[in-house]
C-alpha cells in the first residue's frame, strides 16, 4: 500500500512498505528538467545533477562514493526533460544512513570551483560521446523537429557553449528558483515502516527557497523534417507522431497500440522490417508522455542505399494498421504482456520507488494494482483502432542522420 504525506513546507513523501525484502530504495525527485531551462542555461539541470556528487561541506566526492560502496549500496541520478532524480538502493539496515547522505548532497553541495572545472570536462566528453552515437542523437534531432524553439526541443545535456558559463552562483540561483519544496517528492520503497516518514520530514520538511511556482508554456506540435550529414555506416531514421500527455484517459489504449506496432519482437514493425525484409537490425517504437503533450516515435537503422525501402515499409505497416486495425489476438497478447510487466516490476524496490515518485510528481495520485489491471482489461479493439487513426495522420515529423543527409524519397 502506498502512503503519502505532505510536509508543512510542501515537500511530499511517498512510502511503500514491503516487509518481504531486505532492501530500501530512496529517491529524491525534483520537478524540473531541460523543459524548464532557457537557451542561455540549457543543460544546467543535468550539470547540477553531476555536481551533487562532487562534494559537500563535510564530504568529498570520494567520501560520497565510499559512503555507498562500503555498505554495499548503489547511488545514481538522472535528468529528463521534466524532472531530475537522485536515488540510492541499500540494505534496510542502512536506510537512515543513505537518507542522510542524499540530504547532505541536496542541501550542502559545495560547488567547488576546481570540481566545477573537472566536471565540465567530464560533461564535455559525455556530449562528444553522444555525438559519436548517431542512433541516440537522432532522437534529440526529432525533438527539435517536433518542438522547434520550445524548451522541450532542447538537448538534456546542453551544449559546450552553455556549459562553459555555469558556475557556483548560477547553480545556486537555479536551485533557489526551481528546487522549491512544492516541486520535491521523496519516494521510499522497501522494508521500512511508517516511522521512516518522520525521518524524511526531519531532513526535508522545513527548508524554504525564494522561487515561485512558474507555469510552463504548452508547445505546438510541428511536422518538420530535419536531417544531418554524418559519416556513419547506417542511415538512422526517426518518425514522430502527436501522442498523448501523461494521465490521459487513452494512455492504456496507446500502450497497447505501441506494443503491437513496435514494442516487442512479435510487433508489426519488427516482423515487417526485420524478419520479412531483413532491412534493419534495430527497429522499434516508443511513446513519451509529458505533462501537457506526448510523442510517439518510430526508429529504424539501415544501410543508406536501403533508406527509401525502410521508409516505405514503415509507412506501409502504418497504412495497414490504420485500415485494418489490430486483431483480437494482438489485443489480448498485449494486455497480458502489460499485466506481466506490471507484476514483474513489483518485485523490484527500485521500480516501485520510481513508479511512485513519478506518479506523485506528474499525476498526484496512485492507483492500486487492481485498479491498473481493471484499466488494462477495459482496453477495446475500437478504442485502440480509433486512436491509431487519430495518431497516424498523413503527415509526421522526421529526423535523419546519414552519410548523405538526403531525406527518403
Amino acid at each position: 500500500m502506498v502512503k503519502t504525506y505532505t510536509c508543512q513546507n510542501g515537500v511530499r513523501i511517498v512510502l511503500e512498505n514491503n516487509p518481504t525484502v531486505r532492501s530500501v530504495a530512496i529517491g529524491v525527485w525534483i520537478g524540473t528538467g531541460s523543459r524548464h531551462e532557457t537557451p542561455e542555461i540549457n543543460g544546467i539541470s543535468h550539470f547540477l545533477e553531476h555536481m551533487f556528487f562532487k562534494g559537500t561541506k563535510t564530504r568529498s566526492a570520494r567520501d560520497i562514493a565510499e559512503s555507498f560502496d562500503r555498505i554495499g549500496g548503489q547511488v545514481n541520478a538522472f535528468t529528463s526533460k521534466e524532472y531530475t532524480c537522485y536515488y540510492a538502493k541499500v540494505l534496510d539496515s542502512h536506510a537512515g544512513y543513505a537518507l542522510d547522505v542524499l540530504s547532505d548532497m541536496f542541501f550542502h553541495s559545495a560547488f567547488d570551483e576546481e570540481e566545477l572545472k573537472k566536471e565540465k570536462n567530464v560533461v564535455y566528453e559525455e556530449i562528444k560521446m553522444y555525438e559519436d552515437t548517431p542512433d541516440d542523437i537522432v532522437h534529440d534531432l526529432l525533438s527539435k523537429a517536433i518542438y522547434g524553439d520550445h524548451s522541450l526541443g532542447f538537448p538534456i545535456l546542453g551544449t559546450e557553449e552553455t556549459l562553459s558559463t555555469f558556475n557556483g552562483d548560477s547553480l545556486r540561483a537555479y536551485m533557489d528558483e526551481f528546487y522549491t519544496p512544492d516541486r520535491v517528492v521523496i519516494s521510499v520503497a522497501g522494508n521500512v515502516d511508517d516511522t521512516f516518514i518522520s525521518e524524511v520530514e526531519k531532513l526535508f520538511g522545513s527548508y524554504e527557497t525564494k522561487g515561485k511556482k512558474q507555469p510552463v508554456e504548452a508547445p505546438q506540435f510541428h511536422y518538420d523534417k530535419l536531417t544531418r550529414k554524418k559519416e556513419t555506416e547506417q542511415a538512422h531514421l526517426c518518425m514522430g507522431f502527436n501522442g498523448l500527455p501523461a494521465g490521459d484517459k487513452g494512455i492504456y489504449d496507446l500502450i497497447v497500440l505501441n506494443n503491437v506496432l513496435g514494442g516487442s519482437m512479435s510487433s508489426r514493425l519488427f516482423q515487417d522490417v526485420r524478419e520479412d525484409k531483413g532491412l534493419a537490425y534495430s527497429v522499434f517504437s516508443y511513446h513519451s508522455s509529458f505533462a501537457d503533450n506526448g510523442m510517439l516515435t518510430i526508429y529504424g537503422g539501415t544501410g543508406a542505399k536501403q533508406l527509401n525501402l525502410l521508409s516505405e515499409t514503415i509507412l506501409q505497416t502504418l497504412d495497414v494498421l490504420k485500415r485494418e486495425g489490430i486483431t483480437q489476438k494482438e489485443l489480448e497478447n498485449s494486455k497480458e504482456q502489460m499485466k506481466g510487466n506490471l507484476m514483474l516490476s513489483l518485485e523490484s524496490t527500485n521500480s516501485k520507488m520510481s513508479r511512485n515518485g513519478k506518479n506523485e510528481l506528474l499525476l498526484g495520485k496512485h492507483r492500486t494494482l487492481d485498479e491498473i489491471i481493471d484499466e488494462i482489461n477495459k482496453v477495446t479493439l475500437d478504442g485502440v483502432n480509433n486512436l491509431s487513426k487519430r495518431i497516424f495522420t498523413e503527415d509526421y515529423a522526421l529526423s535523419l542522420i546519414s552519410p548523405t543527409g538526403d531525406q527518403p524519397s
